[in-house]
């Protein structure tokens, strides 16, 4: 089953601006994708001079999410996930890797990009022991989003809360804790919170000025964070080892290694007790 949800603007669906660089439309390219514009490439193609490592810390990313989901879905025995930040369809989608090993899995995905939702409907498809929806909503609203996931999810049952290079785009510390906090507490015992972030601990003054260098472009504002302060995302859960660490590290499998470097791009995954 798959199911779209939408919520237009005070003055009909959402409009894509193809003059200012959006997140996800960048980090399309960056994978590989081609559900992009100019302006979009040219940002990205800007930061990868600056920071060469770019690219292969996206796709690293990448790879972890699907270990990490894979996981969740497998020894974590999940069968619920809730992708906020979920970005444009690409290959290994949550969803794919999910319902690879338990095809029963529900998964709802949430974005604010027009661009997501345009192909949401084509790409973000479900077996048919499962089921997928799409909700266009923004991350700064979990109560929001709670509640519109909820006609997919039960949440008195285990769910994986996925922020993969969501809450970077949250720049204020309160703010952000605010939204952790209110999703895992929507969520019961034996959930989930994986979450990615960028770092300078890699690469530092490259990436501070690359992100400054976004911040005045006129798209949404991003930052990076320390690893105490994306370990600080999970107060009160039980971290799984090997904790917060680069997304490379994260329990790489022996028999696909994929992207091995370090790369700024710093990860963790806790369970809820």
């Amino acid at each position: 089953m798959t199911e779209i949800a939408a919520t237009p603007g005070p003055d009909g669906p959402p409009q894509i601006n193809t003059n200012v660089p959006h997140s996800a439309r960048v980090w399309n390219y960056l994978l590989g994708g081609k559900d992009n514009f100019a302006v979009d490439r040219e940002a990205a193609d800007h930061a990868v001079r600056l920071m060469p490592e770019l690219v292969l810390s996206a796709r690293a990313n990448r790879q972890f999410l699907g270990r990490a989901v894979r996981f969740l879905a497998g020894e974590g025995q999940i069968r619920q996930f809730l992708d906020i930040g979920t970005g444009l369809p690409t290959a290994d989608n949550t969803h794919e890797v999910a319902q690879s090993v338990a095809p029963g899995a529900r998964i709802v995905y949430v974005d604010n990009d027009p661009l997501v939702l345009v192909h949401a409907r084509a790409l973000l498809t479900s077996s048919p022991q499962g089921a997928t929806n799409y909700i266009e909503a923004d991350v700064r609203d979990p109560r929001a989003i709670v509640e519109a996931a909820a006609g997919t999810l039960d949440f008195t049952r285990p769910t994986a809360v996925v922020l993969s290079g969501i809450i970077n785009f949250v720049v204020g510390d309160a703010e952000a804790h605010a939204v952790v906090d209110q999703l895992v507490d929507a969520v019961p015992s034996g959930s989930y919170l994986l979450i990615s972030h960028p770092t300078t601990v890699v690469n530092g003054p490259a990436v501070e000025e690359s992100m400054r260098q976004w911040n005045e472009s006129g798209a949404a504002p991003i930052r990076t964070r320390g690893i105490e302060e994306i370990r600080g995302f999970f107060a009160g859960l039980d971290l799984l080892d090997p904790g917060v660490v680069t997304c490379t590290a994260w329990r790489p499998d022996p028999r696909h290694p994929g992207i091995t470097e370090v790369v700024s791009e710093f990860v963790g995954v806790g369970r809820k007790p």
